[in-house]
């Protein structure tokens, strides 16, 4: 009985653990050149355009959100030809189920230990590359970017849902990044256990422009 016990037990702790956020990591290279604007350009809509990220320990995960300071998404021939946007990093929002400790949380991650808000209150990202995908169940696009988080730039490249019209614009994607790549290292050393915190971060776009 002993045995039994302790066999649920144990699959429960399983149960409860977290891996890393599932999901295309995107590999960060060097900086790489942006593209010129070509072709009718939309202007994101501030409200509307939502920037997602998704941490995970052990204990469980933390999700937040925060909003566009401006950005625009340049289209020819049904390709996005270039575009850019800037992150809000000083409004950040807990979107967990529990948001009791929100406020503790918030503010821990815009010390130096995370994104650092006092002295970088913004993110940016800007395209570099965009191929229209044929037949390929994660996307209509490939996009290639500079992220810049904090003080560092480097270039990634993910799959992305975009819709365009004449009245508008909207692009989805989501893709994990290393945080350690940007210089992110709070927590990520594995002999802290239950503390640990994983490197990987899911980032999730959610763009609308008209």
């Amino acid at each position: 009985m002993k045995k039994i016990f302790y066999s649920i037990a144990l699959l429960s702790l399983m149960a409860a653990c977290q891996n890393a956020p599932e999901g295309e990591t995107s590999s960060a290279t060097e900086k790489q050149e942006t593209a010129v604007a070509s072709g009718k350009t939309y202007t994101m809509d501030n409200a509307l355009s939502t920037v997602t990220f998704l941490g995970s320990k052990p204990t469980g995960t933390h999700a937040g959100i925060t909003h566009l300071v401006n950005g625009s998404l340049s289209v020819e021939n049904g390709n996005i030809s270039s575009g850019n946007f800037i992150i809000d990093m000083s409004k950040i929002e807990i979107a967990d189920k529990d948001t009791s400790n929100s406020y503790k949380l918030v503010g821990h991650l815009m010390s130096p230990d995370f994104f650092d808000v006092a002295k970088y209150p913004t993110s940016k990202f800007e395209i570099t590359k965009s191929e229209v995908l044929t037949n390929d169940s994660t996307g209509t696009h490939r996009i290639s970017g500079n992220l810049t988080l904090k003080d560092s730039t480097k270039n990634v490249s993910f799959p992305a849902k975009v819709s365009i019209t004449e009245a508008g614009i909207t692009a989805i994607a989501s893709f994990n990044i290393d945080r350690t790549q940007w210089g992110v290292h709070y927590g990520n050393d594995k002999s802290l256990q239950d503390k640990f915190i994983y490197p990987e971060v899911k980032i999730t776009l959610n763009l609308t422009g008209k």
